[in-house]
């Protein structure tokens, strides 16, 4: 099984489980970095899981970002649609517009006077 951990304070990654859920077809886990407690060794700094989208897979590989959205994507029907995304191509304009978008994420969010993460 892989587990996709995600911002489940994000509305916009709140809406995109949200779809995986209903369209996954097994063997994908969903876990919210909020609510993973202090796994220490066991997981990857809280900062790094909040800005990038990570997968651990079942045989214990991690895959972040872009790759770890296309194989969570893979777990449903419409898997074929996101591998594009990985083309030689494509990959490296799409991986820059992804994170770009990522880091202004986490910067409205997490980086601001008034904000702070929560253990």
């Amino acid at each position: 099984m892989d587990t996709l951990f995600y911002d489940g304070q994000c509305p916009l990654c709140a809406k995109e489980i949200a779809t995986l859920r209903k369209l996954e077809t097994g063997n994908l886990v969903f876990a919210d970095v909020h609510l993973q407690g202090n796994r220490k060794g066991l997981l990857p700094e809280r900062e790094a899981l909040l800005r990038r989208l990570h997968l651990l897979t079942s045989d214990g590989q991690w895959v972040v970002g872009l790759h770890a959205t296309v194989r969570a994507w893979s777990h449903t029907r419409l898997g074929f649609l996101f591998k594009p995304l990985l083309w030689p191509v494509i990959y490296p304009l799409v991986s820059r517009f992804y994170s770009n978008w990522a880091d202004r994420r986490y910067q409205r969010k997490y980086e601001c006077d008034a904000c702070s993460i929560k253990p």
